[in-house]
């Protein structure tokens, strides 16, 4: 176990540079007269770390020195074959890359390793998108991604429902989520998310920006999308439907809405052996012609005027047909 924390402390301090015993204490859950007792075995090691006394001090390696030792274990290894996303990389323009440090990694591993290695790949495959589905059309992530690693503004011509807007943005990361990209970008002031597919056109400028400081684009994406899923508009209906349709509800409404539904217990028992229930579903305005592709399978209960929307939807439907709906 300490082995493990010596090589790990010896890593961080090679690419994070400068540490304070406090900052190493809680990352390893140690005290800091354990973090001490460990630099002084790296440095009995020959490994050239030393230490800054006072405020604003800490640990740190000698400059230029680097350590050939990764401290992959064969597990650790064989993992890092999973990380590989071809359509991402390709999408990024970095499908060339990532072949290129596969066939490094592999090349740089033991036999036992590689071989294992080469197992997982061909035994396990991340497919990000949904079925059904393709990937966002993402034409201009290459020039994102570059604005992004080199923190240039990139001024864009955003689609927003009709209507398309310039922003000039710092752009600070790039998430892809079930197969749609999004670009995290600083603009006015505050960090907002676009979608990549909806920026139509991108323009680098020559001008850099400063990356706001302790940023954290995981930390970032993990709250704003906690935010939205809590305080996005939300529409409670309730349904009286078939238990066999409640695989396609959680289709229409989200796995999410359906798993948080309240059973309402009817006065007498449904014959037919239906359900009711009170869920909320978003995208509210979306709401009446979602619950149409139940079709006969649910009944709309409340509110009132969702029931008229489905029933107007259905009315509209039938006349398309020219059948007639009231039969």
């Amino acid at each position: 176990m300490r082995a493990s924390r010596l090589l790990s402390i010896l890593l961080m301090l090679q690419t994070r540079g400068r540490l304070t015993a406090d900052s190493l204490a809680a990352t390893f859950e140690v005290s800091v007269r354990t973090v001490y007792r460990d630099i002084e075995q790296l440095s009995a090691a020959g490994v050239p770390v030393y230490a800054d006394r006072g405020p604003g001090g800490g640990f740190q390696l000698l400059d230029g020195f680097r350590t050939k030792l990764t401290g992959l274990t064969e597990n650790e290894a064989e993992t890092l074959f999973l990380s590989g996303l071809p359509g991402p990389a390709t999408q990024l323009g970095l499908a060339d890359q990532l072949l290129s440090a596969q066939l490094k990694l592999s090349a740089a591993l033991p036999e036992r390793s590689r071989a294992g290695a080469h197992k997982i790949a061909q035994r396990f495959h991340l497919d990000p998108v949904d079925w059904f589905k393709s990937p966002d059309q993402a034409r201009l992530l290459p020039a994102l991604a570059d604005a992004v690693w080199t923190e240039t503004v990139i001024e864009v011509a955003y689609r927003r429902g009709a209507t398309t807007a310039t922003r000039r943005l710092h752009p600070l990361g790039l998430v892809l989520k079930a197969g749609i990209w999004y670009v995290v970008a600083e603009t006015d002031g505050q960090v907002r998310t676009y979608r990549v597919a909806r920026v139509k056109s991108a323009t680098v400028t020559a001008e850099r920006f400063e990356r706001p400081e302790g940023f954290d684009l995981g930390a970032f994406w993990a709250e704003s999308t906690a935010a939205y899923e809590r305080d996005a508009a939300r529409l409670e209906v309730v349904l009286r439907i078939d238990p066999n349709a409640l695989g396609v509800l959680a289709e229409l409404a989200g796995a999410q809405a359906v798993r948080e539904a309240v059973p309402i217990t009817p006065h007498e028992a449904d014959p037919s052996g239906w359900q009711v229930l009170r869920l909320r579903m978003d995208w509210p305005s979306e709401v009446p012609s979602r619950l149409l592709a139940l079709a006969d399978s649910a009944e709309v209960l409340e509110p009132e005027e969702v029931r008229v929307k489905v029933a107007t939807l259905a009315a509209r439907l039938a006349a398309r047909y020219g059948t007639d709906w009231a039969r």
